[in-house]
């Protein structure tokens, strides 16, 4: 029979953590910005992209979460190579998580595996 290994957890901080930034929010955020350094306005670039005015705001603002085929309506409105866009968010979203990027790290700790 196998020994039993102790597993120990990490204490829980007193600090209560940031909650992690919603996709959508920095989506919007990220628009917004691209949209305000070109000097647009909401409603030019609304119609360039096929939607209107009050669906843009809402997506701008965090409060929709848009399909790919709008996200892309969008950044071709506005000339916004669609790749460096979700770059730039998915590293906003680490900065936010205080995170870096964790594709091909080993765990630093111990990992449980079902049999």
């Amino acid at each position: 029979m196998a020994d039993i290994l102790p597993f120990h957890q990490k204490r829980a901080s007193t600090e209560t953590p940031e909650p992690e930034p919603l996709w959508r929010d920095v989506l919007g955020q990220s628009l917004r910005a691209a949209r305000e350094e070109q000097g647009g306005r909401l409603v030019d670039v609304a119609e360039r992209a096929g939607i209107s005015p009050q669906y843009l705001s809402e997506i701008e603002r965090g409060r929709k979460e848009p399909s790919s085929e709008m996200i892309a309506a969008v950044t071709g409105a506005l000339g916004v190579d669609l790749a460096d866009l979700l770059v730039g968010i998915a590293g906003t979203v680490r900065r936010r998580r205080g995170t870096g990027l964790a594709v091909g790290r080993r765990p630093a700790g111990p990992v449980l595996m079902a049999a």
